[in-house]
């Protein structure tokens, strides 16, 4: 079987493993996957979805994001700007995958609108001091920001 390039992602997993002190098998058995199956994921051999990225980071103890950047999925981030809520979001276990990948959508966008990019830069082309475009402002007749 050729290898996926995911060699870095199954050496990193395997480092978190062995400092977690579990064995393949515990570990395999905690996030819900086979033992084969991680083994092959280890060795660079498969790559895993996003879900079982989170399984893994979760039986892990360790960020989900952590583990997506690895994979390739998520660039990873230059500072902390929106670490934190996309870490709170992928790490929450009262959440599925689907609603967490729509959470961090809204939120993407909702960065963007407010002219932060994913990489935390001002993307705003208007030149307004508080780094919003004109289609975030809002006046006192719709109920902005300045409404008494």
């Amino acid at each position: 079987m050729a290898s996926l390039n995911v060699g870095n992602l199954g050496e990193f997993l395997r480092e978190q493993r062995r400092t977690a002190q579990l064995s393949l098998r515990q570990l395999a058995d905690a996030a819900g996957v086979s033992n084969p199956y991680l083994s092959q994921i280890e060795r660079g051999l498969r790559k895993p979805s996003a879900e079982i990225l989170q399984q893994l980071a979760k039986a892990l103890r360790i960020s989900a994001e952590t583990l997506y950047v690895q994979a390739g999925i998520l660039d990873e981030r230059r500072g902390l700007d929106g670490v934190e809520v996309q870490t709170a979001i992928l790490t929450d276990p009262a959440l599925n995958e689907r609603q967490k990948q729509v959470l961090l959508q809204i939120y993407e966008s909702f960065r963007k609108e407010n002219g932060l990019g994913s990489d935390g830069k001002d993307t705003a082309a208007s030149g307004h001091e508080d780094g919003r475009g004109t289609d975030s402002l809002k006046t006192e007749a719709d109920g902005g920001p300045h409404a008494t």
